[in-house]
């Protein structure tokens, strides 16, 4: 399988060839191996990339803007979806490939699955005859050690009462804490979405200026005619 990124080479626009250099920059750091295919110096390159970005995927314009992301001919996704996947450490889900041993998203989906067994335990492997044979015993055993705690309860009850008399000050510092992380987090999110309003105007103009070059080649191709 060949993961395919289209880019422009001579974008004019910013945020388009920081977008290409944070795809290409992630796939690198990740060791996967892609081919990068320009659009902007091949004209067969842009017109493959438009016809299979599907419909639903494309702008109201309906022009893609780059870059764009396959895999062989499958359709992966633009750079948001890919923003969003690596975020969610799920890149290698994103570009249709298995995630090495190891890497977060392997380990991601073993907790996953270990999840869904528990949750279903009829799924595991059945227990063996002898554990079901002794659990009378063991039942026996256990009603012998609620009858001791219920005999050692004022003790215990003595114990858990000093235990529950944690100073004030470590739930208010555990509060400020709390409170201090959702703040940070808040930030975090207004800077990113700032940050994503800025990428969408310069995408914008980018996208007015294709459609002027576009506009001017038609003009040109008729006068030739």
């Amino acid at each position: 399988m060949v993961i395919k990124v289209f880019l422009a080479s001579s974008s004019g626009s910013t945020a388009i060839k920081k977008k290409q250099q944070d795809v290409v920059s992630f796939l690198d750091a990740l060791k996967v191996d892609y081919t990068e295919l320009d659009i902007a110096c091949n004209e067969q390159n842009r017109m493959w990339m438009r016809q299979n970005v599907p419909e639903e995927k494309k702008p109201p314009n309906g022009i893609p803007l780059p870059p764009q992301i396959f895999n062989e001919e499958s359709y992966c996704g633009d750079y948001d979806t890919f923003f969003d996947a690596k975020e969610d450490n799920a890149v290698y889900t994103f570009l249709g490939l298995p995630p090495p041993p190891g890497s977060k998203e392997a380990e991601q989906a073993d907790k996953e699955l270990n999840g869904t067994l528990e949750e279903h335990p009829d799924d595991a492997a059945e227990v063996p005859v002898e554990e079901r044979n002794g659990g009378s015993h063991r039942e026996e055993e256990e009603e012998e050690e609620e009858g001791q705690a219920e005999g050692e309860s004022g003790q215990a009850d003595d114990e858990e009462t000093e235990g529950d008399t944690a100073p004030a000050e470590e739930e208010d510092e555990e509060e400020a804490e709390e409170e201090e992380d959702h703040n940070e987090e808040a930030q975090a999110e207004e800077e990113e979405d700032q940050e994503r309003e800025d990428l969408q105007s310069e995408e914008e103009e980018e996208l007015q200026q294709l459609e002027e070059e576009e506009d001017v080649e038609e003009q040109e191709e008729d006068e030739a005619e």
